[in-house]
């Protein structure tokens, strides 16, 4: 395969939880807050499938560096005329203790069909996530990254988890968005192809049937966008920092580009079988960063702080091509406190020794997830 440098740009999509700055509890979005955030954004922001969900994407960028200035401006303008309406954006994949059954989705043609096709398995669906994409022209090589990426996935998990809780537990999982997502059609990690002919051969067989409408209703943790030429990963919690968002998307551009690098040199990324990185996914998915992931060559589970420093190593080059050393750095600090879902935990603990009841102390915790999002604005 040939093909010159892809041009690796990224895009940046997340997702956002709407809270009453009162009660903490989840609100919907009423209609001059998405009207006076698409005035301003335009077609950078939508309404999501609940709605007391909102969705922002950056402009296609360069850098993390060009990325950071679009995100400041888009979660500043959602922050500002939620306030508006005595509401306030958290970016965490699940909120603490709002129950699903209490939302409505949004009426929309996409999500009216969502909610017929799929019953009972959507509405549990009060979850939120990120995606990155990263240009790539060619289709072909698209592919062959989607194959090599795939590995690292459940790294880029463990990092980023940010939902210990659901419906006011603490479900002893890192990310527990994967459980409720995992129970839609067509998820998980994506299926080993050997061209973009046969990823498009695959999605006509049910295109063809109808059983689906195009590509966007494959929810793979990794694909090929069904609207950019670009390799779109969704493994991510949402992010309640804004610098630990831009983290994430270095290290997935900058990984991309090392694999790209590798075929440059009739070199690759081992590809195992699903079922093998599937164990990692999972170890992600529970433990986050504490427990470590299997290195599958050496054949033992290795540290996380390890792994990562072996993932510094490998792209150390790439990030700085991107001039993205410096945020890809901070997935340290992000370790340190085991990720959103520790700092989550953290938050809950602290309000117990306060002496709060155990709603008071979730409320606590949302308290704690508007902080954190305004607090790089």
């Amino acid at each position: 395969m040939s093909d010159q440098s892809p041009e690796f740009t990224i895009g940046i999509e997340e997702e956002y939880l709407l809270v009453d700055r009162d009660s903490f509890a989840l609100a919907e979005a009423p209609d001059g807050l998405m009207e006076a955030c698409a005035a301003e954004l335009q077609d950078q922001v939508a309404p999501e499938f609940l709605k007391c969900q909102i969705e922002i994407g950056t402009k296609v960028c360069r850098t993390v560096g060009e990325a950071r200035e679009d995100l400041k401006r888009l979660r500043a303008c959602v922050s500002h005329h939620a306030a508006q309406h005595n509401l306030a954006p958290i970016a965490a994949s699940c909120h603490p203790f709002s129950d699903w059954r209490d939302q409505a989705h949004t009426q929309k043609d996409r999500y009216n069909t969502l909610s017929s096709d799929l019953a009972g398995v959507v509405q549990r669906m009060l979850i939120c996530g990120m995606h990155v994409h990263v240009g790539i022209e060619n289709p072909d090589r698209r592919i062959d990254l989607m194959n090599q990426l795939t590995y690292f996935l459940p790294h880029l998990l463990a990092l980023s988890c940010s939902s210990p809780f659901w419906q006011g537990h603490d479900t002893g999982l890192a990310s527990y968005r994967l459980s409720v997502f995992d129970n839609l059609p067509r998820t998980g990690l994506p299926p080993r192809m050997n061209s973009f002919g046969e990823f498009e051969r695959s999605v006509e067989a049910l295109t063809d049937l109808g059983v689906i409408e195009d590509s966007s209703k494959i929810w793979w943790d990794l694909r090929p966008s069904s609207k950019f030429p670009t390799l779109e990963s969704r493994i991510c919690d949402v992010q309640p920092r804004l610098e630990h968002t831009l983290t994430l998307a270095a290290l997935i551009q900058s990984l991309t580009r090392m694999l790209w690098r590798l075929a440059q040199h009739n070199q690759r990324w081992r590809i195992y079988d699903s079922f093998l990185l599937a164990e990692n996914r999972w170890r992600a998915q529970r433990y986050g960063t504490s427990k470590g992931l299997i290195d599958f060559g050496r054949g033992e589970i290795v540290p996380f702080d390890a792994l990562l420093e072996e993932i510094y190593a490998l792209i150390g080059e790439d990030a700085a091509f991107f001039d993205a050393t410096a945020e890809i750095e901070t997935a340290r600090e992000m370790m340190a406190t085991e990720t959103s879902s520790g700092r989550q935990r953290a938050a809950y603990k602290q309000a117990m020794a306060n002496g709060d009841d155990a709603d008071a102390a979730l409320r606590a915790v949302v308290q704690h997830l508007i902080d954190e999002f305004h607090a790089d604005l």
